[in-house]
Formats: C-alpha cells, structure tokens, sequence
C-alpha cells in the first residue's frame, strides 16, 4: 500500500506564537507531502527494476528512496514530537536518562541546540536510543539521511532545513530551535523512549 501522508495531531495554527498557520500549511501540505510521493515513486521504480531485471538506475534509486523515506519518518515524527500542550522538562524514566548520559536537562538542552543551530546547511537536530550503548544520542542528520548511525532510534527531532521557518523567522535558527523547547511533546519523546526500549 503506498504510503501516505499523516494527518497533523493538532489545527495549522495551534503551535502559535511557534509556528504561524502559514508556515505549518506549507510544511505539512507542501513539503512533507512532497517526501511522501517521492517515497512512493521510488518504490514503485525500484519494483519495476526488480521485475524487468534492469538495475542500470538503481545507485539513483537507491539515493531517492533513502532521502525520501528518511523525509517522511522524520517529519512524522517532528509533527507528533510537538503539542500546544508542549512544552516545560520531561518527567519519569526519560528525565532519569538524559540526567544520566548527560548530566543534567541543561546541558542535554544546550548539547542539543548547538549539534541543531550547527547543521550545514539542511537537516536535522535527532535525539535517538542507542541500544548498543543502552544510552541517548545527539545527532546530526545533514538532508535527512547522512551522518546517521544505524540501529538508533529517533525519538526527538527537529527540523532546519529553511522551508521549516525562514517565512517567520528568517536567518535566525537559533531564535527558532530555541522556540522549539515552549511545545516540545514530552510525553510522545518518552512514548517513543519506552518502546525504543523494549
């Protein structure tokens, strides 16, 4: 079944003064629909290739269905990682974790926002389990897919790329990242840490 784009948890507008209706519009409808369909499309090309036998295109395929995959999870992710409820410091055995691979909620807050603002160009700011160390990690993801590391999960992410709020708040990404942390979904971050987990 192809895959399709989510719904947003909450109304266009429910993330101001955040994130203006114009800004999740275009987002939402425009860009994330856009990974959505370049996913589908290179399923189907890569399904073509597997059954007429031709792989001339597959390093190209290969490329569009890693970008665009990696595009849709992480902004299925950021929608949900994001409430009007949002907000504050996580609680419970999530709040335990980042005091213990990082010291304090501070430090992983500060940690987090420099590895974000210090993206070049596009990408993203991630917060993933790592089960080989049984610990939390700040990532890079430069697009979306490079300087990953395999077997993490993704559990907070946050969008740089520009289309995410040049409209509101132009060249200034660190007054945006900043922002983030007033609608930040503890409770979705500590979901997705539960079942990374198990």
């Amino acid at each position: 079944m192809p895959h399709q784009l989510p719904d947003l948890p909450y109304a266009y507008d429910a993330l101001e003064p955040f994130l203006n209706e114009e800004t999740m519009r275009l987002h939402h409808d425009k860009h994330h629909a856009g990974y959505v369909h370049g996913l589908n499309e290179a399923e189907e090309k890569i399904k073509a290739a597997q059954q007429s036998g031709d792989f001339a295109a597959i390093r190209g395929l290969c490329d569009a269905l890693a970008f665009n995959y990696s595009g849709h999870l992480f902004h299925t992710l950021f929608w949900n990682n994001m409430s009007p409820d949002g907000g504050g410091e996580p609680e419970g055995e999530l709040a335990a974790q980042i005091n213990k691979d990082f010291g304090s909620f501070a430090t992983f807050k500060a940690r987090f926002l420099a590895a974000t603002n210090s993206v070049q160009g596009s990408g993203w700011g991630v917060v993933a389990w790592q089960p080989l160390g049984a610990q939390l990690v700040i990532l890079q993801a430069e697009k979306h897919q490079n300087l990953a590391q395999w077997g993490v999960t993704p559990l907070l992410v946050l969008d740089v790329w520009e289309h995410a709020y040049y409209l509101q708040y132009q060249n200034r990404r660190p007054e945006f990242t900043e922002g983030f942390f007033t609608v930040t979904n503890w409770e979705d971050v500590a979901a997705c840490f539960a079942s990374a987990r198990k």
